[in-house]
């Protein structure tokens, strides 16, 4: 299978409708909406940020994107279909991310992820991520973990 990692406008339907899917796995794993963390479309836009989508030629598989967190790029949205996890695409899309933060004078990626999510937590820790202070909508809640990695 050929998985395409290209940009893509935060606001595209084709976007939100993936969206929909980041969204209700969040809230499978920790109820309510998901994540209420604020987004504004143009945060995923040049200067403040980047958005980037995985197509298989049928339908979007996956996404990632970062905003502009002072001197940081803030790691969003980032999700892979189940239908094709294990494949990798986690950490191309992760290794995209992070070219382009470094592309745009970033210093570091940060993030946000929960407690219910080892999968994310294995990939960014194999990726070199560090353990950080917590610094998002959800410092200071118990099942939050933070992360950084220098680019």
């Amino acid at each position: 299978m050929h998985l395409e990692i290209r940009s893509a406008q935060f606001a595209d339907p084709d976007v939100r409708a993936l969206l929909v899917d980041v969204h209700g796995e969040l809230s499978e794993r920790y109820g309510g909406t998901g994540d209420d963390t604020p987004i504004a479309s143009d945060d995923f836009t040049a200067p403040n940020g980047a958005f980037f989508v995985a197509d298989d030629g049928a339908a979007l598989v996956g996404c990632a994107g970062w905003r502009r967190h002072g001197d940081d790029a803030e790691l969003k949205r980032m999700f892979t279909a189940k239908s094709v996890r294990g494949k990798g695409l986690g950490r191309r899309m992760l290794t995209t991310i992070e070219n382009s933060a470094r592309a745009a004078g970033c210093r570091r990626v940060i993030l946000e992820t929960g407690d219910k999510q080892p999968e994310a937590i294995a990939l960014y820790e194999s990726a070199g991520y560090s353990r950080i202070e917590d610094f998002g909508f959800y410092a200071g809640h118990d099942s939050v973990l933070s992360y950084a990695k220098d680019l």
